[in-house]
């Protein structure tokens, strides 16, 4: 006579089936779950880059110090008979708003940038105008005399100065983009 077992999992089968399963998942999310932050990084490098370089630009158009014109280079500061080019004291911009904030509409020349700080939606292009694309983003910029151009501010008013924008990521990584702007 034949007796019929009953299939399934006994109780110990199925703990025993819990416990792998769970080691398992605790892997597989500690070995996805970093790489999928870090997948994040490329864009907001690539989003840097291009908010970086987009300032750098729109600060090396610019006159090289209100003594000078703005046409490129009839009237330079700080030669002959022209007005004396701006000490590194009062680099930084010249008109600011009751609040006194500077007016960015109003930036001429390279040192009108000098200790710039805008983060998140106040980031703006050079006509003032803001888009959604920096949320979470940091810049700052600093200009300094240079004449030597080794990297550090110089005491004394020379014939270039250093461009400095850093960019700080939503993940707080800061990329940095340096230019030189000379007097001609």
């Amino acid at each position: 006579m034949r007796v019929n077992k009953p299939a399934g999992f006994t109780l110990v089968e199925l703990v025993i089936g819990i416990v792998v399963f769970s080691i398992a998942l605790g892997l597989f999310t500690s070995l996805i779950v970093p790489q999928a932050i870090r997948s994040v990084d490329p864009i907001f490098q690539v989003r840097a880059s291009e908010l970086g370089q987009s300032l750098i630009h729109e600060i090396a158009s610019k006159s090289f110090d209100e003594g000078s014109d703005r046409t490129g280079g009839s009237n330079i500061c700080s030669q002959g008979a022209n007005p004396a080019c701006t000490s590194s004291a009062a680099l930084g911009p010249e008109e600011k708003d009751a609040s006194g904030e500077p007016i960015r509409s109003s930036f001429d020349d390279v040192d009108d940038y000098h200790n710039l700080n805008e983060s998140g939606a106040s980031i703006k292009n050079a006509l003032g105008g803001t888009t959604g694309l920096y949320t979470g983003f940091n810049v700052r910029v600093s200009v300094v005399y240079d004449a030597d151009m080794d990297g550090a501010a110089d005491a004394v008013i020379g014939n270039t100065k250093l461009i400095t924008v850093t960019v700080t990521t939503p993940n707080d990584e800061d990329i940095i983009f340096s230019t030189f702007r000379s007097n001609y």
